[in-house]
Formats: structure tokens, C-alpha cells, sequence
């Protein structure tokens, strides 16, 4: 099933089309993407490190990705870290902390915070996004 974003202006406004992903985003428009940072009672981040298959092979991120077609910024949040970690975080605990435009990209980007106790034991990491992960301070 084909992956849908939803378009927005400059002004984060949805102009009430859609891309598939792949496709070539049109000039003045942009996506939504998301980053979650993921912190423990002992202040250390959850960072993965990318497959080797994907871009930026082997790197280390935290975890993320595009919000799909009728997504709010933060339900894009919780739902790529169910999807790529098995965790299931409380919506109402997250906070944003950024919000940019990257040209480069062609994207709207949120960073958001939310804390989670979680051993990465106990994580069910997706096998296409990710080579390890590991706390790291």
C-alpha cells in the first residue's frame, strides 16, 4: 500500500493535497516529518543505528520518520516509534521542542521529547530500520 503525505504551504498550512512517497514533492510545498528523542531517568537518550541498506548506512539517530496523510505532528511521533521500536508512548507526555522548515528537504520538521524507562531488552526493533540501538548519555 502506497505511503501518503499530506502537502503544506510555507506557513504549515495543509493545501489539501497529497504526495506519495517517492514522488518529487512540487516546488512551494512540504511534508511533515517528525524526531523523537527519547530520554530515561538518567538523562540518556535512546539513539539506533540506521541499517546498512538505508541512507546514511550505520549512522546513529534517534527515531523518526514522515508523517502519513491525516497525521497530526504528534500522532506521526508516537506512531513511527510503535512501529520502528514496539514502544507506546503516552501522547499527552510528549513535548515539542522544535519546529523548522528545511528547504533542503522539502519538509516541516518537529523534534519531540518524551521520557520512557523502557531496557532497550525489552524494545521490538523493526529489522528494516535498524543495525543495533543502544542508551547512550
Amino acid at each position: 500500500m502506497a505511503e501518503l503525505w499530506d502537502l503544506y504551504d510555507i506557513t504549515r498550512k495543509k493545501t489539501g493535497a497529497t504526495v506519495e512517497r517517492g514522488q518529487t514533492i512540487p516546488d512551494g510545498s512540504y511534508h511533515l516529518v517528525v524526531s523523537v528523542w527519547i530520554r530515561n531517568r538518567h538523562g540518556e537518550f535512546l539513539l539506533s543505528q540506521r541499517h546498512p541498506d538505508k541512507p546514511y548506512p550505520l549512522y546513529w539517530e534517534c527515531t523518526g520518520g514522515s508523517v502519513l496523510a491525516g497525521e497530526s505532528s504528534l500522532e506521526g511521533a508516537v506512531r513511527e516509534v510503535r512501529e520502528e521500536l514496539g514502544l507506546v508512548l503516552e501522547p499527552g507526555h510528549g513535548r515539542l521542542l522544535l519546529q523548522t522548515r528545511r528547504e533542503r528537504f522539502q519538509d516541516l520538521y518537529d523534534v519531540w521529547l518524551f521520557h520512557a524507562d523502557t531496557p532497550v531488552s525489552c524494545l521490538r526493533l523493526q529489522d528494516t530500520e535498524f543495525e543495533r540501538s543502544s542508551n547512550m548519555k
